[in-house]
């Protein structure tokens, strides 16, 4: 797929971020995950990022970033896979030429490693990742890297294959300047944790996709949602945010990290294999557990 076409997928529709699934020692569970993106297959996202931050990319080895990207596109017979990259500029240029390798429609590139930096390191640092791959890459404005519309400007003027900007920092008159000095020459894609919740506010921004993770396990309602958000059916978007959004949330809030552990025990709810997340994340507790599964009763 080049840059070109990957970036009217990436605008076509929903996205989504599969989780990675674990053996009960925390092994990668091959036979589950290719059994989960087949799954996911029939729900036609527009495009998967395996692994991505749902994915729990910062748990694994590069190699094992690899891997399961490889998977992914081997299972996946209708939807593109879109890898990750992230850390410091080499290794996120490794990981990119990894994905690459490994046949990645794409590389979505994830913050850099706890430093924070100028606009110049953080254009520096996209460019090298760009210049690494002939595949498209899409910017993950997150933490500490949060690039101004000059910066992307610039990229966008030395980097071809530059074709995304996804927003999870959430200040939307920043994205509102980016969207209107570079119009079309990025795709726009919301990354708020739980989007839905901000869907609203991005969609008047010209941010008309996002990812979700609540498709790992409640497919059939995000692109429900998602369908109803691009009709402008409010009071169906109301609805499913006051039945299941708000306290999918409300629950996903009690624990720092639960908003991939939630993801992942809503597979486990639905009757799937997820598997636990690695450390340090933590996993639902098994009150916690039966009130997911009661909410997800009511809607599933």
């Amino acid at each position: 797929m080049t840059p070109s076409e990957l970036k009217v997928a990436l605008g076509s529709g929903l996205l989504s971020f599969p989780v990675t699934t674990f053996t009960k020692d925390l092994a990668f569970d091959e036979e589950a995950y290719r059994a989960h993106i087949h799954w996911l297959d029939g729900y036609k996202a527009s495009v998967l990022f395996a692994p991505g931050g749902t994915g729990e990319l910062f748990s694994l080895t590069p190699l094992e970033v690899a891997y399961v990207t490889k998977v992914a596109k081997a299972t996946s017979t209708n939807t593109p896979i879109v890898g990750g990259a992230a850390y410091g500029t080499a290794m996120a240029v490794e990981m990119a030429k990894a994905a690459e390798a490994a046949g990645a429609d794409g590389i979505l590139l994830l913050p850099p490693y706890l430093m924070f930096a100028e606009q110049d390191g953080l254009v520096a640092h996209v460019k090298a990742v760009c210049d690494a791959v002939g595949i498209g890459v899409v910017v993950y404005n997150r933490d500490n890297i949060i690039l101004s519309a000059d910066s992307l400007q610039r990229l966008c003027d030395q980097c071809p294959n530059l074709i995304g900007l996804k927003d999870g920092h959430g200040e939307v008159d920043r994205v509102i300047e980016i969207t209107t000095k570079l119009q079309d020459r990025l795709v726009y894609i919301g990354g708020m944790p739980t989007h839905e919740l901000y869907a609203q506010a991005y969609f008047s921004a010209g941010v008309t996709t996002y990812s979700s993770a609540v498709f790992n396990f409640v497919p059939e309602l995000a692109q429900k949602f998602y369908s109803a958000l691009r009709a402008g059916e409010k009071a169906t978007t109301d609805q499913i945010l006051k039945d299941f959004f708000f306290p999918l949330v409300a629950l996903r809030n009690r624990k720092k990290g639960y908003a991939v552990s939630i993801i992942k025990a809503g597979l486990e709810a639905r009757g799937r294999i997820a598997g636990p997340v690695r450390p340090p994340l933590t996993n639902l507790t098994a009150t916690e557990m039966d009130e997911l599964k009661a909410l997800i009763a009511k809607v599933a």
